[in-house]
């Protein structure tokens, strides 16, 4: 099978909360491998602006008045996501450690983790 079409069936049968997962997953790794990296080499501004960026998503999403999710789930992103934003440039500025931006998206990958679980078909546990 070629990488295209693995691609392809990845996307027709992974659910948004795998792909939520993956996303996390992805930028997580890209902030663990640019924590010991100078603050000026293009990994860890590329990495931080991704982690930004994706926190940034989340939150629009959340101000969304069709977004599904509970009100008090959706305030607690948006905060954390301006927390996220404030933090980076901490990161950026006064070389503050990556591992709290790590840490918050460890946690929400685990939450997606727990949720997938929960939520699958017993037959397919």
């Amino acid at each position: 099978m070629s990488l295209k079409a693995y691609q392809q069936a990845v996307k027709v049968t992974e659910d948004n909360r795998g792909t939520e997962f993956r996303l996390f997953a992805d930028v997580t790794r890209a902030l663990m491998e640019a924590g010991p990296l100078p603050r000026s080499d293009r990994r860890v501004i590329s990495a931080i602006d991704w982690n930004r960026q994706m926190w940034s998503t989340l939150a629009l999403d959340c101000a969304n008045g069709d977004n599904k999710l509970a009100q008090g789930l959706r305030a607690q992103i948006v905060s954390l996501s301006i927390w996220v934003a404030k933090y980076s440039s901490r990161v950026m500025r006064e070389n503050a450690p990556v591992d709290p931006l790590i840490d918050i998206n460890r946690t929400i990958m685990q939450g997606l983790a727990q949720r997938q679980t929960a939520q699958a078909p017993a037959a397919a546990r």
